[in-house]
């Protein structure tokens, strides 16, 4: 399937993507603020932190990971706008990747803001950030990748790979939960949010239809798509779940969308098309797998899958994501009907019984 190409709404913040470079602090609209914030050891580089203008102050969409680094950025990008780290009245977390929700403990710490979450994603906070629970996490992962039909020793690797990106969060309770449909109370702005659930349990986006632009998040980027995945703390059926918000986000009028990564671009509904199409030819793939070799582990599928890198340049923490987004594409699979598993240790996967 051809690579869909969106128009971006400001070609020098594509070209300073494509270049490596961090794009320019950027007036959006009136009231309405750009500012990347970089991401350390990571090839997203720079998360996008939208600063909307409220009286007395600015009500930020996500925050960035906890590095001294990443919260000086901030601050001096709030000041380009006029602003200055203790004038964040509250922080909307799309979602709790340390590169959304990192900062925004500090910034509560700073400023007094209100952090804001989806229930979703609240309830996974501890589990995953509070170090007397991450134990518990990374054994039922390395559970789950047994399961998958990972070696043992490979198993106890993964399930600790992404223990470092830690560092990069101070863990905040939310102070507020944000439900599917809330309207956000900030004076000058109609903003609500749409929980998109898929990227993680309680993914929100936030839709303006005043300034008609889309806030979101995760959930659609320019370019890439975003990881979808079953893992310990994610939805049954997580694929079918973000494919649903996807059909639901495309429906939106909106002119412009504003993602967390990469840049700003136009064609919501194509790029919508591009992701599901994109889905399906993954799907069809796996299922091919299964028939070509029936009884194979997830593990033997994700090897075989065809990634943007070969397998043994991938590293470990990335084969983890890869495994889960192929058990991922199995899980919708076998609720479609068209493939099985034989539970056991490891569960094996089979074209369904016409």
């Amino acid at each position: 399937m051809s690579k869909t190409k969106v128009t971006a709404a400001n070609q020098e913040q594509r070209a300073a993507w494509l270049d490596g470079r961090l794009p320019e602090v950027e007036r959006v609209r009136p009231g309405l603020w750009s500012i990347p914030v970089p991401i350390p050891i990571n090839p997203l580089r720079y998360v996008l932190v939208y600063a909307l203008e409220v009286p007395g102050g600015v009500v930020i969409i996500d925050a960035g990971w906890n590095t001294d680094e990443a919260f000086d950025a901030l601050a001096a990008g709030l000041g380009v706008a006029g602003y200055a780290i203790t004038d964040v009245k509250a922080v909307l977390v799309t979602h709790i990747h340390p590169d959304h929700y990192g900062l925004a403990g500090r910034i509560r710490e700073t400023s007094g803001a209100w952090i804001g979450l989806h229930p979703a994603d609240a309830r996974l906070v501890h589990d995953r950030y509070d170090d007397s629970a991450i134990e518990a996490l990374m054994l039922r992962e390395r559970s789950l990748l047994l399961r998958s039909g990972v070696p043992e020793m490979t198993a106890q690797e993964l399930a600790g790979a992404s223990m470092m990106i830690r560092q990069f969060v101070t863990m905040a309770a939310p102070d507020r939960l944000i439900e599917d449909g809330d309207r956000l109370d900030l004076p000058g702005w109609d903003l609500r949010a749409i929980w998109t659930p898929g990227h993680s349990p309680g993914h929100l986006c936030f839709v303006e239809p005043g300034r008609r632009v889309l806030f979101s998040g995760d959930h659609v980027l320019a370019r890439i798509t975003p990881m979808v995945a079953v893992h310990p703390q994610s939805g049954p059926n997580p694929l079918a779940d973000y494919l649903d918000a996807l059909r639901a986000v495309g429906k939106l009028d909106v002119d412009e969308v504003l993602p967390a990564h990469e840049f700003r671009f136009l064609e919501l509904g194509e790029r919508v098309d591009y992701v599901i199409g994109h889905h399906e030819e993954r799907l069809a793939e796996v299922e091919q797998a299964v028939t070509a070799v029936p009884g194979s582990t997830c593990w033997d599928i994700a090897r075989q899958l065809r990634w943007s890198r070969a397998w043994d340049a991938i590293p470990p923490h990335m084969r983890r994501a890869a495994n889960n987004e192929a058990l991922a594409h199995l899980v919708w699979l076998e609720a479609r009907g068209t493939v099985s598993r034989v539970a056991g240790e490891p569960e094996r996967w089979y074209p369904a019984e016409s």
